[in-house]
């Protein structure tokens, strides 16, 4: 069967010596393998329909729910700009990785290809990565049953301001009278907890130009960091990347 479908490739493996197998995450099949049969030759016309980020409509033919194999394609964005800078390739890299670990492939809806669309046009325009990776991982805890309870402290029950704890075992905000409810929970700034709160309610499709201070970030970055940790449980090669690209500061 002929499939011709809108998608974004988020992962490119070799495949011999001229094949690359490209996974994408699709706007209406969720996420699929294809084959693209001499892609690493020099004069491949489908060469570049195999970069990772690239967005564009990808024609394959496919028998059952094995891979398919590439026909035709065309590029309505390569995203090349994303590839050629180390910190943005980092961050697209992980979005990527998240994707491809968490999405099966039998799940068809468009949240996710929507929301990494989002991610890689906001950096193309130069929004800030790390303010989006911290609203990306907000979706993905949510999108997978996760997301936090951020307005009502989960022992007292009673709505906090000002200055808290955010505890990723319980699943939500601790007012600090009740620090011994987790003592593993992470401290986090009325300012901070507000950002949070807007990340929970905000689609990346929504997300402008925002101005997040570097010790506000530090906070989110090691909140967002736990959360992940409890409820995804994920080891992955491009966040230990984006790790070292932040000790040694170029992710700055």
């Amino acid at each position: 069967m002929l499939y011709r479908l809108e998608g974004i490739v988020i992962r490119a493996m070799d495949y011999g010596e001229t094949n690359k197998i490209i996974t994408l995450c699709t706007q209406t099949h969720g996420k699929v393998g294809v084959m693209v049969r001499g892609a690493k030759k020099l004069k491949s016309r489908h060469g570049s329909l195999t970069q990772p980020f690239t967005y564009g409509i990808f024609s394959f033919f496919r028998g059952g729910s094995g891979l398919g194999t590439l026909n035709d394609g065309e590029i309505y964005e390569s995203n090349h700009k994303l590839r050629e800078d180390l910190v943005l390739a980092a961050h697209g890299a992980y979005a990527c990785e998240l994707i491809d670990r968490a999405l099966q492939d039998e799940d068809t809806g468009s949240f996710w290809f929507e929301q990494l669309q989002a991610f890689l046009t906001g950096m193309r325009e130069g929004k800030d990565p790390e303010v989006m990776m911290r609203l990306f991982e907000m979706k993905m805890l949510q999108a997978s049953g996760y997301g936090p309870q951020l307005d009502i402290c989960t022992s007292s029950q009673r709505p906090i301001e000002g200055d808290a704890l955010i505890s990723p075992r319980l699943g939500g905000v601790l007012s600090l009278p009740f620090r011994a409810a987790d003592p593993y929970a992470v401290p986090v700034t009325a300012r901070t907890l507000s950002l949070l709160r807007v990340f929970a309610k905000l689609d990346l499709r929504r997300l402008g130009n925002v101005d997040v201070k570097p010790e506000t970030k530090t906070e989110l970055k090691k909140v967002m960091e736990a959360l992940m940790r409890e409820h995804i449980g994920i080891n992955l090669k491009s966040k230990r990347f984006l790790d070292q690209l932040d000790q040694y500061g170029f992710d700055k």
